[in-house]
């Protein structure tokens, strides 16, 4: 059995995603290479080479895959789809978006979102918001499967990959590149931070979050996270949103301030290691899951805590 994994990567190097993804990929069993697309991603695809258990890095160096425009990329897979039984990566914005197109134009079912591999064809993923595991059993030929990423340890390096370059494909020309605003940050990226520091609908404005969130997030090197219905209401942008709609997460601490513990963000983070609760309803259903809860008004015990530390 032979694996296909697409990287997630900035060009210069590859992201913790892709670490973790070759571990689902590894108890596939058999060969795994790693296909990076990209613009100037020799880089990524040097980093890639240098993981262990990776048979060989395929570097498909070009414009059109510069700006993760769905189509182009998932053109490219299909074309080098021929030689493996599985196609796999994490379960990214990027590859939530591509790979539902590339298991329609292989004519296949996508496995979405595993979380354990339990056989080459039979797969563990979570439904009904994280509440229910599901056991699901492939009879397609060709396995076409995203990993959530937080249930799977990162594989290291070790390894010494030749890298390949693969021809571009095609472009169906379906959709172009118009522009993009891009969020920079000192902060760790959610999806790889050890540390979380996220906000609710509790902290009732943009200022709040600025005011008592980030600089306990600071503090702690922890990146930001919101809830949803702090997202809606617009006091924290979409990128630091956590939970099933969101970022599905599982630093080693969660810090949770004036979040409820709806099901749709409990689905996000309940698999953090430590998960710690700031809420002043002693009955919110963030306690049923936190492993520290302190009953008490944020906007005394937050200060507090950022003081102490």
């Amino acid at each position: 059995m032979a694996t296909l994994l697409i990287a997630e990567h900035d060009n210069a190097s590859i992201k913790d995603a892709t670490n973790k993804t070759l571990t689902a990929a590894a108890a596939l069993g058999g060969e795994v290479d790693v296909l990076v697309a990209g613009e100037g991603a020799k880089g990524a695809a040097e980093a890639a080479a240098k993981l262990k258990g990776v048979r060989k890095v395929l570097l498909a160096d070009n414009a059109a895959y510069a700006h993760d425009l769905a189509e182009p990329l998932a053109a490219l897979i299909v074309s080098l789809a021929g030689p493996y039984d599985a196609i796999v990566a994490p379960a990214t914005t990027r590859y939530k978006n591509t790979l539902p197109r590339v298991a329609a134009l292989l004519d296949v079912m996508q496995v979405s979102e595993i979380t354990k591999v339990i056989a080459p064809d039979t797969f563990e993923r979570p439904i009904y918001a994280g509440n229910a595991i599901q056991t699901v059993k492939s009879k397609d030929a060709k396995k076409v499967i995203t990993v959530r990423t937080s249930t799977f340890g990162a594989t290291g390096d070790g390894g010494s990959a030749a890298v390949e370059t693969a021809a571009a494909a095609a472009d169906p020309a379906l959709s172009s590149f118009v522009g993009e605003e891009v969020a920079k940050s000192d902060r760790p990226e959610l999806t790889s931070a050890k540390i979380i520091v996220s906000g609710g609908r509790a902290m009732q404005s943009r200022e709040n979050f600025t005011k008592y969130i980030e600089p306990l997030a600071d503090k702690l090197g922890a990146g930001v996270g919101a809830s949803r219905a702090a997202v809606d209401a617009g006091y924290a942008p979409n990128d630091w949103q956590v939970g099933q709609t969101g970022k599905v997460v599982a630093p080693e601490l969660y810090i949770a301030i004036g979040i409820s513990g709806a099901i749709q963000h409990l689905a996000g983070m309940k698999d953090s290691k430590v998960i710690v609760a700031i809420n002043k309803d002693e009955e919110a259903p963030i306690f049923q899951v936190a492993d520290f809860g302190l009953v008490a008004d944020l906007y005394q015990a937050v200060p507090e805590l950022t003081a102490a530390l």
